[in-house]
């Protein structure tokens, strides 16, 4: 009586009066009259109201009558099934779909969005009623994997904090996504996507799989190059669609993943350049491709140039002045030289001669860019990165020797409160230095040695440092004295070091810093 009565106030029976024996429609006529009253609605109180049977209609209905095949009362049952639920899930989704901006230049203020949350919230039960009766169903298979990617774009355009949502609807949402995983069985959001080993999956022989590709085809459509900037939703809910998959389910879908990649990296905006270059330096580390037991990292990223491709559309970010950008330009940079290219520290002494490559290109940019940046943030972040570079180089360092040490100089002198961050680092980038060319670092050391001399006397006498940071200082810096001192060749450069050592005394330096002179230049006298 109760499935009489629903069917009766939604308009949807034949009888004037609810009666128990009344026949069922078939329900993709059901389904099809249900979407039209939802698409027609005109007033948000019809349209909650309406959601709310609707919830109801998949609560107490027999799910042999709203699920199954027989049920469609139409040749090819099951497609037109999945057909007809898809459009009500569209219709649904579409009472609290996110305005659109009207170009693709600009973005909606947050007003615009005011009315979307409370919009999303019966939506989010309505969807998470008929999840719920699938999940209970004998045989969801097909018709769960025709409804699901859809639904779980919706949930996570809604569960992120942003401006289209509040609290209520992040927590509706985030119910619809637990809801979600139970009617499938899946564990969590990553198995969702790719699939692999659930009780379910044995159940149906091993041949269901991850949704990843029907959320792609959900998101393609506004992934186009003059359109995904028009809804606000679509980037983020790619990007964290991507960054939910690793390897190896990562490579089969790269066609599809790098694009869209791309187009977010190439935007003047920081924060869109930003997520673009979150995604693809997620691509570029969980791309792999399997080759009987042995796995080539990175072979799909080189396959069609796509990884040169990457690297270009990086580079030409190494000329912008937000920091942010710069530090996961460089980090992303490091990573995907390694796909393209030997560092030159790794060639062995037999091999060829070692010619400029793009860890040179990088290198060269970034000590360029040093020189004249004067911003703190991006003096930290250019000073962060310069280790692993100079690392990767190993005595091709050489090449980039006059411009290096004169950031070395530079950076050496300026102090970095409260941490020291970039004196720190630029210490162990000199000691990367002095190890990998100690033959061509003796023209330098009267240079490099009275630099790290003025160091010593700065850090000692300077009142406003911890104590930890001044003897981290300190120690970094008397070892890159004792690396320079025992790189210096001949009686000349030797007697210069012993020259420089001791004119420093007590009036200009503490006890504990000549203690630590006084033990090298007993070592340089031995």
């Amino acid at each position: 009586m109760e499935l009489s009565s629903l069917l009766h106030e939604l308009h949807l029976s034949s009888s004037e009066k609810p009666l128990p024996s009344a026949p069922l429609p078939p329900i993709t006529e059901l389904l099809s009259r249900l979407q039209e009253k939802l698409i027609g609605v005109s007033s948000d109180s019809e349209t909650s109201s309406l959601i709310g049977r609707v919830e109801r209609l998949f609560q107490t209905a027999d799910p042999d009558w709203l699920f199954s095949p027989a049920s469609a009362n139409e040749d090819g049952g099951q497609a037109a099934l999945e057909s007809a639920y898809g459009s009500l899930i569209g219709a649904l989704i579409g009472c609290a779909a996110l305005p659109l901006c009207e170009d693709d230049c600009g973005s909606l203020p947050v007003a615009a969005y005011q009315s979307v949350p409370s919009r999303a919230v019966p939506v989010c039960s309505a969807l998470g009623a008929l999840l719920g009766a699938l999940g209970k169903w004998e045989e969801p298979g097909l018709l769960l994997s025709a409804v699901v990617p859809a639904v779980c774009v919706f949930t996570v355009t809604h569960f992120q904090d942003r401006a289209w949502t509040t609290s209520p609807s992040r927590a509706a949402a985030r119910s619809l996504q637990e809801v979600l995983l139970r009617a499938g069985g899946w564990r969590d959001s990553a198995h969702l996507l790719v699939g692999g080993g659930s009780q379910r999956e044995e159940e149906d022989g091993g041949k269901s799989r991850g949704i990843l590709g029907g959320v792609l085809d959900v998101l393609q459509p506004q992934l186009a190059k003059d359109s995904w900037q028009r809804c606000e939703a679509v980037k983020l809910v790619f990007a964290w669609s991507l960054l939910q998959v690793t390897r190896p389910s990562l490579s089969p879908h790269l066609p599809r993943l790098l694009p869209p990649s791309l187009l977010l990296t190439d935007h003047y905006r920081p924060e869109n350049c930003m997520l673009g270059v979150r995604c693809l330096h997620h691509i570029v580390l969980n791309t792999c491709v399997c080759v009987c037991v042995c796995v080539q990292p990175a072979a799909d990223l080189r396959q069609f140039n796509r990884a040169e491709v990457v690297y270009q559309a990086l580079f030409k970010h190494l000329y912008t002045t937000e920091a942010a950008v710069i530090q996961l330009v460089l980090s992303c940079l490091l990573d995907l030289l390694l796909v393209l290219e030997t560092p030159p520290s790794s060639l062995t002494p037999s091999s060829a001669r070692r010619k400029p490559c793009r860890h040179d290109d990088v290198l060269r940019l970034v000590l360029t860019h040093m020189e004249a940046e004067n911003k703190v943030p991006m003096r930290r972040v250019y000073a962060s990165v310069l280790p692993p570079l100079v690392d990767r180089m190993g005595v091709a360092v050489c090449r980039h020797l006059q411009r290096l040490q004169r950031v070395v100089l530079g950076y050496l002198e300026i102090k970095d409160p409260p941490e020291e961050t970039n004196r720190l680092k630029v210490l162990e980038v000199l000691q990367k230095t002095t190890r990998a060319a100690w033959p061509r670092m003796e023209g330098r050391v009267n240079t490099l040695l009275r630099c790290l001399l003025r160091l010593l006397v700065d850090v000692s006498s300077d009142s406003q440092l911890d104590d930890s940071v001044r003897h981290e200082l300190t120690n970094q810096t008397l070892s890159c004295i004792r690396l320079l001192d025992q790189g210096s060749g001949g009686p000349v450069q030797v007697s210069l070091v012993q020259t420089l050592l001791q004119q420093v005394d007590s009036s200009c330096c503490s006890p504990e810093v000549l203690c630590c002179l006084a033990t090298v230049t007993t070592s340089s006298e031995r």
